[in-house]
């Protein structure tokens, strides 16, 4: 029997890293003052819209109060079942409301983002367009603190 694990380890370790010269980083207020957006790479979309492409470089757009979301992430090696029993395996939104209510974090965003994570290997569209569009949507409201969920 195959080593699925080996097989995509194998794969990942031939993909192309880019490397830059400079990172952005904005240092953020302490977390019981932070405003928290979730941004994953399990490509989930809500119920009744188009899932996602192989590849596909958009991102959606998760309204805060939104729980009818479909997981869009298809690798086959990809386990659902903590998923299906409950979102916040793949997309924590109400461990981030219960962290607001206790004082933890200042406030959850109103919005939240999702990616698939098979990108094309330069991953220069989410770099150059999608990365910084997303990235320009948390600024407007008001974020300060990405929780990522890559799958």
């Amino acid at each position: 029997m195959p080593d699925n694990d080996q097989a995509m380890r194998d794969f990942v370790g031939t993909l192309p890293v880019p490397e830059f010269d400079e990172t952005a980083f904005t240092p953020p207020p302490s977390l019981e003052n932070a405003r928290v957006a979730i941004v994953t790479s399990a490509a989930l979309y809500r119920e009744g819209a188009d899932p996602f492409a192989v590849p596909d470089i958009h991102f959606e757009t998760i309204p805060d109060s939104a729980r009818d979301l479909k997981l869009g992430h298809v690798s086959p090696n990809f386990d659902r079942a903590g998923f299906a029993a409950d979102l916040n395996v793949v997309y924590p939104v109400d461990r981030l409301h219960e962290l607001a209510g206790r004082g933890a974090i200042g406030s959850v965003a109103d919005y939240h983002y999702a990616f698939a994570g098979n990108q094309p290997d330069t991953v220069s569209e989410l770099r150059l367009d999608t990365g910084p569009a997303c990235a320009q949507k948390l600024l407007e409201d008001g974020v300060d603190v990405v929780v990522l969920t890559p799958v």
